[in-house]
């Protein structure tokens, strides 16, 4: 698979009470999280691309933009839709969008950059030193 504007994915969940504001600590309230609301926006773009890397590559979320619009129930239908709408180098860049059985819960843009994996964790766990 080339990779090329225009890749897009899409990703559904229901929502459970383990994802919800009040189990994740981000509210009091039994709705779906902005968490795993972010969380499922990035699996989205990250899986959309993930078969155009070259082997050792891979891709890491490093900047989000996004509108939590409406709150969904426990139970609620998420569909999850990914863009790829811009190519800088190593930097992509994804429309996302969220959307329950009543319409858009959430919409924005996600970056991610292309890394090599080994050297990725041989800096990150230089950290630890």
């Amino acid at each position: 698979m080339e990779l090329k504007t225009g890749i897009r994915n899409s990703k559904e969940i229901i929502v459970t009470e383990d994802m919800t504001a009040a189990t994740a600590g981000s509210g009091g309230q039994r709705v779906f999280s902005t968490p795993h609301m972010v969380a499922l926006m990035e699996t989205t773009a990250w899986s959309s691309v993930e078969p155009c890397m070259e082997e050792g590559k891979t891709t890491v979320g490093t900047h989000l933009d996004i509108a939590h619009l409406s709150a969904s129930p426990v139970g609620a239908r998420i569909v999850c839709e990914s863009e790829l709408i811009e190519i800088d180098r190593r930097k992509l860049v994804f429309k996302v969008t969220a959307s329950d059985n009543a319409g858009l819960i959430g919409e924005g843009t996600h970056e991610r950059f292309i890394i090599d994996i080994e050297k990725f964790m041989k800096n990150t766990e230089s950290k630890l030193n």
